[in-house]
């Protein structure tokens, strides 16, 4: 089947494993239909009954010395995973007219999405949970429905600042988890951060060819796209050694640790 209408039909399942499971299974050799155009069917993403969304004001894990605790952290972390699959799967099917190689690079993003939401469920259901059991937020897909008409605004906004918080958290959540004796987690998130320096920097390589393509310079174009999608602030501490990995500049990081 044509890849990009593969896409729209996974990121249209409820069912958050089998989809997992269909974007693991995908020929990402096979062909990419790079002008089709799509009308958005309704239903987009697919959404099961649980977990139940909330306000991120209102997620509260609970203390890690505690059983559930431990395993609501682990659950946030799997719910960034399942969303960030949907965002590999709707930057494939939502933007026509691309070079091919931008849907190559995204269909392997969503494969390594989908191989950490396997991961760490696998690893929530050893501690006596699913996914599900834990209320979550909308954070990530929020961002993706601002930023659809605009694919400029997609790779900077969506990869480049909020998946590329995860390079910044990552070390801290590591530390919280393996300090209560987690080490699967630990080892499961040193994976996820080495795969994720190679998301931001697909975000990266593919916001320098829409500035390019646009004649536009890609330090002040970000600055301005922040302001008017009102993209959250970005927060210290930041991982500049897996940020430079990923490829941002130094003007780049320059302007981070500015603001």
């Amino acid at each position: 089947m044509e890849l990009r209408a593969r896409c729209l039909e996974l990121l249209a399942l409820a069912d958050p494993v089998a989809k997992a499971a269909g974007v693991t299974a995908l020929d990402r050799t096979g062909p990419i239909a790079c002008a089709r155009v799509f009308a958005e069917p309704p239903g987009v993403p697919g959404r099961s009954a649980r977990p139940p969304l909330l306000p991120h004001t209102q997620i509260k894990t609970g203390s890690l010395a505690t059983p559930r605790g431990h395993a609501a952290l682990v659950h946030s972390i799997v719910h960034i995973e399942r969303n960030a699959i949907d965002l590999a799967l709707d930057i494939c099917w939502r933007f026509a007219g691309l070079p091919e190689a931008f849907y190559r690079d995204w269909l392997q993003v969503a494969f390594e999405e989908a191989y950490h939401f396997t991961l760490l469920r696998n690893h929530l259901l050893t501690l006596g949970f699913d996914y599900g059991d834990f209320p979550a937020h909308d954070g990530l897909w929020s961002m993706a429905e601002r930023t659809k008409g605009d694919l400029l605004a997609r790779v900077a906004l969506v990869p480049r600042t909020l998946e590329a918080r995860g390079l910044d958290a990552s070390p801290a959540v590591k530390t919280k988890l393996v300090s209560i004796g987690d080490h699967r987690a630990g080892e499961i998130l040193d994976i996820i951060l080495r795969d994720e320096i190679g998301h931001v920097s697909t975000g990266n390589r593919w916001y320098a060819w829409a500035c390019g393509e646009r004649g536009l310079e890609p330090v002040v174009t970000y600055a301005e796209l922040v302001v008017k999608y009102e993209a959250p602030k970005l927060k210290r501490p930041f991982n500049l050694d897996a940020r430079r990995a990923a490829g941002f500049s130094d003007a780049e990081l320059s302007a981070l640790q500015a603001d």
